[in-house]
């Protein structure tokens, strides 16, 4: 008995570790801040407000089908007074739990004026996308979004500006004529 409890705890513990979770300290920003964005919305709450947005009309209908894919979005966005009202340990928080073996940082970008950009992608098998992660931090604001299940990337831009999630820019792909 005592074997098959130890096998099934071993075989959800990747799954259960997959999903990143908010810290405490992120919410405990909200008093600091000027302003502060609160986006929390697991399937039910996203299959809800998909019933809010037109299957017929084409940009929503892209947002709705792409919703329909997903699990989970977290946005977390402060804008703050001055700087160091915040800590990078807060930020740290978020990014050391995607030093697991499904997630991978594929954009890092640090400049001498501190401001911070991370994008995470993680696996979803098979080729697939299963979530993304992006962590903002400039001196004076910081942004966690965090996007989980089947993702389409030639989508992701479209959720952009709903749900609390900044607007993403697209990037036309040239291709050379054969």
């Amino acid at each position: 008995m005592k074997m098959a409890v130890f096998a099934l705890a071993v075989t959800l513990l990747p799954a259960a570790a997959q999903e990143i979770k908010m810290p405490a300290s992120l919410d405990a920003l909200a008093a600091k801040a000027d302003e502060a964005v609160t986006v929390t919305m697991d399937k039910s709450m996203l299959q809800l407000a998909a019933r809010f947005l037109n299957d017929k009309e084409g940009g929503e209908r892209d947002v709705r089908n792409l919703v329909a894919g997903l699990d989970s979005i977290y946005v977390r966005n402060f804008v703050f007074k001055q700087e160091g009202a915040y800590s990078m340990t807060d930020v740290d928080a978020v990014r050391d739990q995607l030093k697991g073996p499904t997630w991978g940082r594929l954009v890092g970008v640090r400049s001498k004026s501190g401001e911070n950009v991370d994008v995470y992608f993680k696996d979803g098998g098979n080729g697939t996308l299963g979530g993304v992660v992006v962590l903002a931090a400039e001196p004076k604001e910081l942004t966690v979004v965090n996007i989980i299940g089947k993702l389409d990337p030639e989508r992701l831009a479209d959720l952009g500006g709903e749900f609390g999630i900044p607007h993403l820019e697209k990037s036309e792909t040239h291709r050379e004529p054969r």
